[in-house]
């Protein structure tokens, strides 16, 4: 029986022939002075040579099928195989690579891989491309030192996610004892629908990486995946200059966020603290710039006293975390503050040029305060 590499050879020889054959015809068509015999000739060597070809293609076509078949099996065994003796971690670590090699590489992969990491039933690559529930929980859920919000924020994947502004409400129909608080409640309705702002994170994954341990193949994904997230959670909740429909999103946007003026940043942050309703001050907690913290820092030291060395909390009354996109300090009670996840999708591709493989990650996501008189934004107070 011949092989795979015989029949491609074959093919391209017979090819060859077949479109000199077709140059031939056509130039001989357009001689006037050719005879319809040689014509005839040559459009009967050219049925003969596409038939020859398609035997031989169909040849080539099954044998191709047969043997990667073959290799797609060997390749689940080898996984299946290469689970045993293994702890539940490494098991995860493989599970994942393995996932991420045959989405990118256009393969099966093993049932054993499908249920470790809990891909959905459907096609051989996981369901309708949704990323497998495993995945998913460990890029959205885990903490993102790279995204400060999320040291403060609540962090939630449900699909239509609807949330009341308040948790908790009283017999009494005004137990809302804050002026500020009631109004908006009336003016916006007493819950909040997350929606579906659709975005792309693209990881390049090269060759060797692919190719590479399991563990460092897994690492280099997750890393991508969760600093592309991060990102753009950030740049959304941060911006001074939010994107048509995602207004919303930003602490800085217009006046949504009542602003507190003193007449340092230290003080600013205080009357902020102070402005706040008891329920949201008792909890409040501050988003600001390193460098505005330190210019604090320098300006209640002021050579006698030493607060290089105090915590956050003891310099501005309440706990901070840092972030360079916080322009302004902002502060309140983050537990209105939540980022959803709607959906997760993955696809996948290669770029011929480069030998990087692809692997895209299509997120559907919103991110929301439920209640504005929860948050305060410092400001200095400018002299006139």
């Amino acid at each position: 029986m011949r092989t795979l590499f015989e029949l491609k050879q074959a093919m391209a020889t017979i090819g060859q022939q077949l479109q000199k054959t077709e140059g031939e015809l056509a130039t001989k068509a357009m001689d006037t002075t050719a005879s319809l015999e040689d014509i005839q000739a040559l459009q009967r060597t050219k049925e003969d040579l596409q038939a020859r070809f398609n035997v031989v293609k169909e040849q080539h076509d099954q044998l191709e099928a047969e043997q990667k078949a073959k290799f797609n099996e060997q390749q689940i065994q080898q996984q299946r195989a290469g689970f045993e003796g293994l702890d539940q971690e490494a098991k995860m670590v493989k599970a994942k690579a393995e996932f991420i090699r045959a989405s990118v590489q256009g393969r099966p992969i093993s049932d054993e891989v499908k249920q470790l990491i809990a891909i959905p039933a459907g096609n051989e690559t996981g369901g309708d491309k949704l990323l497998p529930k495993t995945m998913t929980k460990d890029i959205v859920h885990e903490p993102f030192a790279k995204n400060q919000l999320r040291e403060l924020a609540s962090v939630t994947s449900i699909k239509g996610l609807e949330i009341p502004k308040i948790a908790y409400s009283l017999d009494d129909d005004d137990f809302v004892n804050d002026d500020e608080v009631a109004k908006e409640i009336k003016l916006t309705g007493d819950t909040v629908s997350f929606g579906r702002n659709k975005f792309k994170v693209k990881v390049k994954i090269p060759d060797t990486v692919i190719h590479g341990t399991d563990l460092e193949l897994v690492n280099f994904v997750d890393n991508a995946l969760r600093s592309g997230l991060a990102a753009k959670e950030k740049k959304d909740a941060l911006t001074t200059t939010p994107k048509p429909g995602l207004e919303h999103m930003s602490f800085y946007n217009g006046s949504d966020i009542k602003r507190v003026k003193g007449e340092n940043l230290h003080k600013a942050i205080k009357e902020a603290i102070a402005d706040l309703p008891e329920d949201f001050r008792d909890n409040a907690k501050i988003l600001m710039t390193y460098s505005d913290y330190m210019e604090i820092i320098e300006y209640l030291s002021n050579g006698t006293t030493n607060f290089y060395d105090a915590p956050p909390e003891k310099v501005l009354g309440k706990p901070a975390e840092f972030a360079d996109g916080a322009v302004k300090p902002i502060v309140g009670d983050f537990n209105y503050f939540r980022i959803n996840y709607d959906g997760l999708v993955y696809d996948s591709d290669k770029n011929v040029d480069t030998g990087d493989y692809l692997f895209v990650l299509t997120a559907w996501y919103d991110q929301k305060r439920s209640l504005n008189s929860a948050f305060r934004i410092a400001e200095v107070q400018t002299t006139p």
